[in-house]
């Protein structure tokens, strides 16, 4: 090896995925050298996430320390425990709050902007890459007292994109009519298994990135009312510690397929992608609202992650686990109070009965 030229080297590492890559770099002294160059990075991130190959992006990912820690920042998913939630049952809401207490830490605010987030999306089906978008900014964040931070937060990145489609030339398989469709599920079974989310959070001011998504499907169903759309969810698992009561929030990003076409005569199947949006959810299903969420997308750029993406879908099935024995906790808890009432009340009609006769 001592014989042949850098130039050969770098020739060879370049045409590597980005863990093949940094594997070869801990090999020899001649290949950590070489890996350090940050053209074979932008290669790697540039065949990972298409969107990168634009020049603003370029830009950006430099100005936050280049191409190397981009990827070792996104490529990882985010992975977070999911500590034991106990319901609190004597837990009320007071009835007015303070300023200080409805906006948070007004300091924390000055420091964070929905300007400062960019989001870089890419949708691959099968391998092949069917959407790219970069948004700067977060959509209609239109000033401190304005609506954004008070009500739910919603991202809706396909409002502005382009229209985005799948056809039988993509890989989908032919669809003779949706009542078969219903019958065999082989559309939807090959579109959850071939759809594949990347959606990136960069923070300019505070320099970092994280993917949000789990890359593959978490799982998802045909959406009611009708058998032509389908819901594809993805998710990953968010500290908010010192944010909200929960400590960890749900991600969920929500993908919405709709069947144009059906096989026919001169027509092939095609469906078409109606939805790609992001929403925070607390462990009680409740939307977060703008401000806290600024506050959770801050944080989880300084979470844990994991090379293995298995680990990250774990965390995320079993926060659901725990999510739904805690609605099961709390639909009890109703019950029994629903019957106490109830009893109350009939304890009371019968001792006003024996009080009138």
């Amino acid at each position: 090896m001592a014989s042949l030229s850098s130039d050969l080297f770098y020739d060879i590492l370049r045409r590597l995925d980005g863990a093949t890559l940094a594997s070869a770099a801990c090999a020899c002294a001649t290949f950590c050298s070489i890996s350090k160059e940050e053209r074979l990075w932008e290669n790697v991130c540039s065949s990972m996430w298409p969107s990168t190959d634009r020049d603003d992006v370029k830009s950006l990912i430099m100005s936050i320390g280049g191409f190397k820690k981009f990827y070792a920042d996104c490529f990882p998913l985010i992975v977070n425990e999911v500590p034991e939630f106990r319901w609190n049952d004597d837990f009320e809401y007071p009835e007015e709050l303070t300023e200080a207490e409805y906006y948070g830490d007004v300091d924390e605010l000055e420091n964070i902007s929905p300007l400062d987030f960019v989001s870089i999306m890419d949708i691959r089906y099968k391998d092949k890459t069917i959407c790219s978008k970069v948004l700067w900014g977060i959509p209609n964040a239109d000033g401190f007292n304005g609506w954004f931070y008070n009500c739910p937060f919603r991202i809706d990145l396909l409002a502005y994109s382009d229209k985005v489609t799948l056809t039988v030339s993509d890989g989908l398989p032919p669809i003779m009519s949706i009542e078969k469709e219903r019958k065999d599920g082989k559309l939807w079974q090959e579109l959850q298994d071939g759809i594949r989310l990347s959606w990136i959070i960069v923070n300019r001011k505070i320099k970092k990135a994280a993917n949000l998504s789990s890359w593959s499907p978490l799982g998802g169903q045909r959406h009611w009312p009708t058998d032509k759309d389908f819901v594809v969810r993805f998710a990953s698992i968010l500290p908010a510690k010192d944010i909200l009561p929960c400590q960890i929030v749900e991600c969920i990003l929500i993908m919405k397929f709709r069947v144009i076409h059906t096989q026919g005569e001169g027509i092939q199947t095609i469906i078409k992608l109606t939805e790609l949006s992001m929403q925070l959810e607390d462990m009680n299903g409740s939307h977060v609202n703008g401000l806290k969420s600024l506050l959770i997308l801050k944080a989880a750029l300084s979470c844990r992650r994991s090379m293995n993406h298995n680990e990250a879908l774990e965390s995320c099935n079993l926060y659901l686990k725990v999510q739904t024995e805690l609605k099961e906790k709390k639909m009890r808890y109703e019950n029994r109070l629903d019957r106490l009432w109830i009893l109350g009340g009939i304890a009371t009609c019968i001792s006003f009965c024996f009080y009138c006769l």
